[in-house]
């Protein structure tokens, strides 16, 4: 864990606002990648993950840019509402769920809102190594964009796209975009659900490969609960036997059998509680797994996953 301080909070865009991090003891901070986030640690005990977004080369702070979500479990309202210059907290090294492809002959960078945060870091890893690439930003109007300032005033402008929804002579044209996929090209997209799938599935219409699609969630889809039934666990190790009913998760009914399982995002999306599944059949609802490593079904995120099978025997 890492003690930082709050050095300077900014209003980047409607709702949305940027936390300038550094050591308290102004020490080097751990290197990163772009794509990389950390954990922040928040008052209340609340873990939440948000992507690093400044230069990755810079070791002296990490920014990180939070949307104020209506929807928010309490992350981003806290961020808000709580935390100001000055403030303390503490934080994860930094990790990354969604890297470059360095060997890439061309990128294409797709952001939609907030989704802007690992994409910008990612542009300007590009641009510093001098690769080829083009971003293409989506939000719903100038206001709610951020970062815009950052990105027209930099050494790669003439390659981003924007594309505001209040302005309809902008709009993305992304069959266009993804039109007759190149080889070694990759695509990476991050921003809300809905975008995110329809990149996703143009480019799957115009021929892109699974292992060229590259992307990053922040928050997961409502998911269908009315048809859930129970099933029953095995812990491998001691060979206790749990229910687990239709109104309640696979950590809550360990957790309140004494057994934690280390959690994070409570969504499926970052990965932290990821258990491995020694028999049963996972009904997987998480979206950090890809297509083909839910098919081996040999582990599963407990904190929203739940079983095919009358019982999962699990790792533990």
């Amino acid at each position: 864990m890492i003690d930082v301080v709050v050095v300077s909070r900014k209003n980047e865009a409607q709702d949305i606002c940027s936390y300038e991090l550094a050591c308290v003891n102004d020490s080097a901070l751990p290197g990163f990648s772009a794509g990389a986030h950390i954990d922040v640690h928040l008052p209340g005990g609340l873990i939440r993950q948000y992507s690093l977004c400044n230069h990755p080369e810079e070791r002296h702070r990490y920014l990180i840019g939070v949307l104020k979500d209506p929807d928010s479990r309490g992350g981003s309202q806290c961020l808000h509402e709580q935390i100001n210059t000055g403030d303390r907290l503490r934080i994860s090294e930094p990790r990354n769920l969604f890297p470059l492809a360095h060997q890439a002959r061309r990128s294409l960078l797709f952001a939609g809102g907030i989704g802007i945060t690992p994409i910008l870091c990612m542009a300007e890893r590009l641009a510093h190594s001098g690769a080829d690439f083009e971003m293409h930003y989506c939000a719903r109007s100038s206001e709610r964009a951020a970062f815009v300032e950052r990105i027209t005033n930099s050494s790669f402008a003439d390659r981003v796209f924007l594309h505001f929804d209040e302005q309809p002579e902008t709009a993305l044209n992304t069959a266009r975009v993804l039109a007759q996929p190149g080889e070694n090209v990759h695509l990476y997209v991050c921003g809300p659900g809905g975008f995110m799938q329809h990149v996703l599935d143009s480019a799957k219409a115009q021929g892109w490969q699974e292992d060229s699609l590259h992307r990053e969630y922040f928050a997961a889809t409502p998911t269908d609960t009315s048809n859930d039934g129970s099933f029953s666990v095995k812990v491998g190790s001691t060979g206790q036997v749990f229910e687990v009913p239709a109104d309640k998760t696979v950590v809550q009914v360990l957790e309140s059998h004494g057994i934690d399982i280390a959690m994070s995002c409570e969504q499926g999306i970052c990965g932290t509680c990821l258990t491995r599944v020694l028999e049963g059949v996972p009904d997987h609802r998480d979206l950090f797994l890809t297509e083909n490593e839910q098919a081996l079904n040999d582990q599963f995120t407990p904190c929203c996953s739940r079983s095919k099978s009358p019982l999962l025997v699990l790792d533990l």
